[in-house]
């Protein structure tokens, strides 16, 4: 088989996997400061029982995304040695900021977070419970920063090394940090990330309510997961379409995939469903004609660079592209849809008696996961064939000694390790989530004596 195919697949299977933690505990993070914020105004006990039960969940997270996160590194090295040769200026500085300044503050705080409920004031635990969660978007910041300059490359130089070969060399930091689309992709990504906790938190605590357990508990936990699911919600929209118009400037034949605009030099619609057929180069689906011309420019007769622009060897893969764009999208409209729904109820004060829409809360916990996923492939996938937009191909970052049999077995291997940790992982969830929050057990218990 192909060596950079499956290099690629491999490198998408293992951050794939990753990906379903970070999200968990940035989202965690940022709901952790709100419960426990609650409880230092309040001085209600049921806030700190609330904090304490989901940063249980948040350590699990926070331990399975180190596990899995740390294989993609020596990725870089044995697969993608000779990507990592030319961007090891830009990415170096990249990763060590990441681990400076967000992996030591998150870990370093998780110990207080965890076992310093008994040994410091509140005050000195809330300050450790913002600190984590600003660690957690400190490593999202310096992530998206790398991937983002991969995307629209910015403050570099290319210099020859003595062997002839070319890599890019930094010669402004902040022009790396502030590419061209680096605070749109954060604002986009995190706002994703809190919607994955938001939906958590609404997910469990909705079948809490549904199995008629811990019911208090239950129903404060989910008016704050809520409320934030619907705001994030829509935010995400906004960054979404801030997004767009930078992907329209930057990399127009990424916009051209997801949208399937063939036409080189046309107003383009906007498909609310399709499918691409790549080889006659035409979209069968329902388009609202030249909507995405009016998105991008504010214009529905505004011509857009499309497909046939743009050479064939130049372009990413059609249908894929278009696939998971619209998916994203369709689920991005169906949590917007579904936490109005839950906030209207609320406001009505009769959102616990809905028991279809507690039955629709407890799966939508997959809705952010699955767009944030598919998001991620829009993003990559659309790149290509470049793995640093317009200067290094896909095919040329690979390493030259790795053979396609070797890949192969340790994608077998992974696949089997990462199934055995997503089970274990499942497991962990479930056994926490049965058990419940403990004032409310340890009350239970109280009363039964």
């Amino acid at each position: 088989m192909d060596t950079v195919l499956l290099a690629r697949i491999q490198f998408a299977l293992t951050i794939a996997f990753h990906y379903i933690f970070p999200p968990l505990s940035i989202g965690l993070g940022l709901l952790l400061v709100f419960m426990e914020g609650a409880y230092l105004k309040t001085r209600d006990p049921l806030y700190q029982e609330m904090t304490k039960f989901w940063v249980k969940i948040f350590a699990l997270t926070f331990s399975m995304g180190v596990a899995s996160g740390i294989v993609m590194e020596f990725q870089f090295g044995t697969n993608w040695s000779y990507y990592s040769r030319y961007v090891g200026d830009v990415f170096g500085s990249a990763l060590a900021a990441e681990g400076i300044f967000a992996f030591f503050l998150e870990s370093g705080f998780l110990a207080v977070l965890l076992f310093g409920w008994n040994r410091v004031g509140p005050k000195m635990h809330f300050f450790s419970t913002c600190m984590v969660s600003l660690g957690s978007l400190f490593s999202a910041v310096w992530i998206v920063v790398a991937n983002s300059w991969m995307q629209t490359p910015a403050g570099y130089h290319l210099v020859t090394d003595a062997s002839g070969r070319e890599r890019a060399e930094i010669v402004d930091f902040w022009q790396l940090v502030f590419n061209p689309s680096s605070l749109d992709r954060l604002s986009h990504v995190v706002i994703g990330c809190w919607q994955a906790g938001a939906w958590l938190v609404v997910s469990v605590s909705a079948f809490y309510l549904l199995k008629g357990l811990h019911q208090e508990f239950a129903k404060r936990s989910l008016k704050i997961a809520l409320v934030s699911a619907f705001c994030f919600a829509l935010l995400q929209l906004v960054t979404g379409h801030s997004s767009g118009k930078i992907v329209s400037k930057y990399q127009p034949a990424k916009l051209a995939a997801m949208e399937g605009h063939y036409d080189a030099h046309a107003p383009a619609a906007m498909y609310l469903w399709g499918w691409v057929d790549e080889k006659n180069e035409r979209v069968h689906g329902l388009a609202v004609p030249g909507a995405l011309s009016w998105l991008i420019t504010g214009n529905f007769e505004a011509p857009l660079q499309g497909l046939k622009a743009f050479s064939p060897e130049n372009r990413p893969p059609v249908n894929i592209v278009f696939q998971t764009y619209h998916l994203m999208i369709a689920i991005g409209m169906g949590l917007i849809a579904l936490s109005a729904l839950g906030v209207f109820f609320l406001l009505k004060g009769t959102l616990f008696r809905q028991r279809w829409l507690l039955c629709l809360f407890v799966p939508a916990v997959l809705g952010p996961q699955i767009a944030n996923q598919v998001g991620w492939m829009t993003a990559e996938i659309g790149r290509q064939p470049w793995i640093v937009y317009g200067l290094l191909r896909t095919s040329e970052g690979v390493s030259r000694v790795v053979s396609s049999n070797q890949i192969l077995a340790s994608i077998i291997m992974f696949s089997f390790v990462y199934l055995l940790l997503f089970v274990l992982f499942i497991y962990l969830l479930d056994h926490k989530i049965k058990h419940g929050p403990g004032l409310i057990e340890a009350d239970s218990v109280h009363h039964r004596a």
